[in-house]
């Protein structure tokens, strides 16, 4: 702490006035009822000797927290989140309402339940949220981390000063817990010493369940009394720890100067930047890519092994990238797995399963990938794979014959899902170490043999949110859950954003080896809109992107309806990450039996210029002109007329 005392002194003389500010602005709305009550009912019985004593004491007192009719307090039990409501409205009556509660807004609170009221104005005073499906579960118990988020939230607590992780690494030896989507916030609750400890200062357990008298703690630490929560246990300036990559030896970092002044918080802000100066700190979506030119807009095209031959001859394959070039088309990407197969000849796959690549005749005795790179970038196209299945194999491939062990199901234990209500598939699990490490393995194997631009991922990524319930990730569950097994239901909130984290933690590793195997191949990724991705497939594309796991963006916008498709370009996940990364939109041009007529094709991609997003990518080769009602020179007219020039 000595490297970084003065930091810290300035900042707590920063932060405290800032929050005083703040809080005072509104103290009268936000003033706790442990301030204003003169209520003085018995003291529990049962708290001698308890480590919060004190706080669980004024809580009582204060009318914010209830003793059971025997006048125990009880403090090590859970509390679930209808009763958290209560106490929430308890301990701020005055709390402004800041949104509307609508009629019928959560489905699961019966008529007449006693809490709610509470849940109510615990919703409006934005303290507490509901969950997707219009759910609230009001009798689900409340973990800690959601307690804090609770709090932080309605305090307007959001923004750390610095970057989370940095902050998070400081406080905590269990940050890898913390859901990635809380970081911030929780972040942002540790600055401001909202967070309380026990009986390890620097173990925050957020998916503990929060107990009676921890919830009294985390409370007395938004009175302001520092008295009240024993301050060994009150996460603060003094329990940080510089966080090791910032001390390792001969790293750049130890050259910066941690003893500066600060006495504003646009110091703050520009001591934060000197922290991570160098580039190669940064998140790869903040760093500078020389060798991309922004002005250049992306025209991309997906190359199908489906309903196509183009991959199927080295003839094929230049008559079509000829044709694209000449139109201005500049990146191609074309599908390398697929099937259970690589496009390929792979080395992983020949001794996996004892061929090297996908059995089609038009696939033999070539390297389609290998042309398809040298074509294209013979005509200043760039070339980004694409890793079209994912996790997801056909049902009777000899992957899933060989290791039925790493495929994942449901909760009936059935394991078939329907790929356009026809084709049976299996989904491998991404959270099974030994599925990573074959994943992970095809993809370096790609990035390492070929001199490709990048390696684009979809959906596929991620897996059914209705699968998950096979054996190593019920096991892996219960082991971070004290014993309990996931919800029933697989919408069930906690249960998709676990899941989700652990594909995001996956993929942190996988950005990690594909940058070690060759640090400019970028990353994109090709998913549905986010609220789609993560409720049907666990991919939380907004997430990566902010963690700096993704480099382009290419969001599947399969729309007839012109309007929907517009109102889809301005949703804030693809807003804000344009300001990170190339962000482009997928419009569909046509399937075998689906035709897309040209004029909305090019109201498309006219809409997606009006939102300075960097390009398109069209779905797929073929229907470009083929599969239409409208003649091949028509539609490459068309496409010659939008991009009338390189």
């Amino acid at each position: 702490m000595n490297l970084f005392g003065n930091f810290f002194r300035r900042l707590k003389q920063w932060k405290g006035f800032i929050i005083l500010v703040c809080l005072s602005f509104i103290a009268i709305a936000l003033r706790p009822a442990i301030v204003s009550s003169q209520t003085l009912p018995n003291f529990p019985t049962d708290i001698q000797g308890y480590w919060a004593q004190q706080c669980v004491r004024q809580m009582v007192k204060q009318g914010v927290m209830e003793t059971f009719h025997d006048n125990t307090f009880r403090p090590n039990l859970p509390v679930t989140r209808g009763q958290f409501a209560d106490i929430l409205i308890a301990a701020f009556p005055n709390a402004p309402d800041v949104r509307r509660y609508l009629e019928g807004e959560f489905d699961d609170i019966p008529e007449g339940y006693w809490a709610t009221t509470a849940i109510h104005q615990s919703f409006v005073t934005n303290f507490l949220s509901g969950y997707p499906d219009r759910i609230f579960a009001p009798l689900k118990y409340i973990s800690r981390s959601e307690v804090v988020i609770a709090i932080a939230s309605g305090f307007n607590l959001y923004q750390p000063s610095q970057p989370a992780d940095f902050i998070l690494s400081g406080y905590f030896n269990d940050v890898e817990k913390i859901p990635v989507y809380a970081r911030e916030i929780i972040a942002t609750a540790a600055e401001n010493e909202l967070i309380v400890n026990f009986p390890q200062i620097r173990e925050f357990r957020p998916n503990s369940l929060a107990s009676r008298g921890e919830i009294a703690a985390f409370l007395c630490q938004t009175s302001g009394d520092s008295g009240l929560v024993p301050p060994q246990y009150v996460i603060n300036e003094n329990n940080f720890i510089l966080p090791p990559e910032f001390l390792e030896e001969g790293n750049e970092k130890n050259n910066l100067d941690f003893s500066l002044q600060f006495d504003t918080k646009k110091n703050i802000a520009e001591t934060t930047t000197k922290l991570i100066a160098n580039d190669s700190f940064l998140p790869i979506s903040f760093q500078k890519h020389p060798d991309r030119n922004s002005d250049t807009e992306l025209r991309g095209v997906w190359l199908t092994n489906i309903d196509s031959d183009v991959l199927f001859s080295h003839k094929n394959l230049e008559t079509a990238i000829s044709r694209l070039q000449a139109l201005n088309f500049n990146t191609l990407y074309p599908t390398v797995w697929n099937g259970g197969y690589t496009l390929y000849p792979s080395a992983i796959m020949k001794q996996e399963i004892g061929r090297d690549r996908d059995p089609e005749p038009g696939l033999q005795g070539r390297d389609m990938l290998a042309e398809a790179i040298a074509i294209g970038h013979g005509k200043k196209m760039k070339v980004t794979p694409w890793f079209e299945f994912g996790f997801m194999l056909p049902a009777d491939s000899e992957i899933a014959r060989k290791h039925p062990d790493w495929l994942t199901k449901r909760i009936d234990g059935n394991n078939i899902w329907l790929e356009g209500g026809v084709r049976e598939r299996v989904w491998l699990n991404p959270l099974h170490p030994e599925v990573q490490q074959f994943i992970t393995s095809l993809i370096v194997e790609i990035v390492s043999n070929y001199n490709i631009d990048g390696i684009q991922f979809d959906d596929h990524f991620g897996y059914p949110s209705d699968f998950g319930y096979d054996d190593y990730t019920i096991k892996l569950y219960r082991q971070e859950h004290n014993g309990y097994f996931p919800a029933n239901d697989y919408k069930d909130v906690e249960w998709i954003r676990w899941r989700a984290d652990k594909i995001t933690g996956y993929m942190k590793s996988l950005f990690f080896a594909i940058k070690a195997a060759k640090n400019n191949v970028i990353v994109s990724l090709s998913p549905n809109p986010q609220e789609f991705s993560l409720e049907y497939y666990l991919l939380d594309w907004q997430t990566w992107e902010r963690m700096g796991l993704i480099e382009e963006l290419i969001v599947q916008l399969y729309r007839d309806d012109l309007n929907k498709f517009r109102r889809d370009l301005s949703h804030p996940s693809i807003q804000q990450a344009k300001n990170h990364i190339p962000v482009g939109i997928g419009i569909l041009t046509g399937l075998r039996q689906r035709f897309v007529p040209f004029d909305r094709i090019k109201k498309q991609v006219n809409a997606v210029r009006r939102e300075h997003l960097a390009g398109v990518s069209f779905f797929f080769y073929e229907s470009l002109w083929n599969y239409t009602d409208e003649s091949p020179e028509r539609r490459q007219a068309g496409f010659q007329e939008l991009f009338d020039r390189p």
